[in-house]
């Protein structure tokens, strides 16, 4: 093994050795021929200085820990703390259901037509000044919905959804690269932060409203502060990196289908894994933008639905840390894909019989079943990825296309309740979506890699 600068010679492609085990040699087309290159987020690979910095980084794992989890908090919070305070957004600018579902929609748009220029984003400026401009436009869009405007309010919301992709689609990869051994357990945990945020946030939508007594628009721009909090936290992760800018131009001779990049827009597996995080991230936002207003459609009270609300993000946690685990130690996951699905078609539909007599119920069956499916989603897209590269293209893939069609989702079922006036239509179809995913997701789940 390499100490980290690039090496000659045929055979197996080169590692990186950072002092802690961790490495991977990346196979990519280069000049003049194929060539071997170290680095899977650059392409190109490192020069001396930069391997040092990467022994840096590693050599400090507390210091990157602290900035995923801290990170992965803000991947829901600016989507969750919106819910349960919709029907104050809508009354202050007189918004129809249908326009008050783009306000969850719209992100949820932008967390797809982000992901398409993420990876490129990381490649050209590298993984952790991109997350760090993430964080920073993530604390800017939720401040920008604030401005007494409709249009301020969706252009908010761009900013919030492009934010978040970013984080989305390079997490998975920059977790393959760092921590290519424990890459399910790495996905458990910035999981779980993620919807631990979701939880906190939608928990204390409605008490922060009335604690700092500045109406929805207080509750809301709260959370541009742990925007700028994390990107402080990520900020030493810039500076530990800056080495790795500096590129070498010589790249390290290889053949065979070592040297060529995966092309994940071709492949089934990727179409299957992609579509299982697209239906799956459909239902979840369904939720998100509704499941506050299901109730108080039929007659809870506010403050009670988003109390609820909150309960739900809050035991997606256990699924969503749970399900990585167990996936990570299973050689085909079918049988977790059956489970979340199931548990998931369940609990909505308990939601279209009785939504209150089992409102704490169904809270429970779906966010266990929420959170494992997500969890599941993402592990998926490390597990089908055979080295970082793929896992970065796949996972720009996966959610270019999986939230492009999530968009869907609560756009949907807003047209269809006003059209209806119910939520029985909206919830049906929903059905359908968990009997789809159920399908591809079986079919993802297969052993094999792309």
């Amino acid at each position: 093994m390499s100490t980290g600068t690039p090496t000659t010679g045929p055979g197996p492609g080169p590692e990186l050795d950072t002092g802690t085990g961790v490495g991977i040699g990346i196979g990519v087309v280069g000049v003049g021929g194929p060539s071997l290159l170290v680095d899977a987020e650059a392409g190109t690979p490192e020069t001396t200085a930069g391997a040092a910095t990467r022994r840096a980084l590693l050599a400090h794992p507390a210091l990157l820990l602290v900035g995923i989890v801290l990170a992965s908090l803000n991947m829901r919070v600016a989507l969750a703390s919106v819910a349960p305070l919709v029907g104050e957004v809508s009354d202050t600018f007189g918004l129809s259901a249908t326009a008050s579902s783009l306000v969850t929609s719209v992100p949820v748009l932008f967390l797809g037509v982000g992901a398409l220029v993420a990876p490129w984003l990381g490649r050209r400026f590298g993984a952790e000044r991109v997350l760090f401009a993430a964080l920073l436009l993530l604390a800017v869009g939720i401040l920008g919905r604030l401005l007494p405007s409709a249009a301020a309010l969706y252009g908010g919301g761009v900013l919030v959804g492009t934010a978040i992709a970013l984080l989305n689609v390079l997490m998975p990869g920059l977790i393959k690269r760092d921590f290519p051994d424990r890459a399910a357990a790495m996905t458990s945990v910035y999981t779980g932060a993620m919807i631990a945020g979701a939880t906190v946030a939608a928990a204390a939508a409605v008490p922060l409203e009335k604690a700092l007594g500045g109406g929805w628009q207080a509750s809301l721009g709260f959370w541009s502060l742990l925007a700028v909090v994390a990107a402080v936290a990520w900020l030493p992760q810039v500076l530990i990196a800056q080495g790795r800018t500096g590129r070498a131009v010589r790249a390290v001779p290889a053949t065979g289908a070592a040297a060529r990049p995966v092309s994940v827009w071709r492949s089934a597996l990727a179409w299957q894994v992609t579509l299982f995080m697209g239906l799956q991230s459909l239902w979840s936002y369904v939720l998100i933008a509704w499941m506050p207003t299901i109730f108080t459609d039929h007659g809870m009270s506010r403050s009670t639905a988003g109390v609820v609300f909150a309960f739900n993000n809050l035991i997606q946690v256990a699924g969503a840390f749970v399900v990585p685990l167990l996936a990570g130690r299973m050689r085909s996951q079918r049988p977790l894909v059956a489970l979340v699905t199931t548990l998931v078609a369940a609990g909505y539909a308990g939601l279209l019989v009785a939504p209150l007599e089992g409102a704490w119920l169904w809270s429970a069956v779906l966010g266990v079943g929420q959170g494992g499916a997500v969890g599941l989603a993402l592990t998926l897209i490390v597990l089908r990825s055979g080295d970082a590269a793929t896992a970065a293209r796949l996972s720009g893939m996966a959610q270019t296309v999986g939230y492009l069609l999530a968009a869907a989702g609560p756009l949907a079922a807003g047209v269809l309740h006003q059209a209806t006036g119910s939520w029985t239509l909206p919830i049906c179809v929903v059905l359908v979506v968990c009997a789809a995913a159920l399908g591809v997701g079986l079919l993802a789940a297969r052993d094999r890699v792309v």
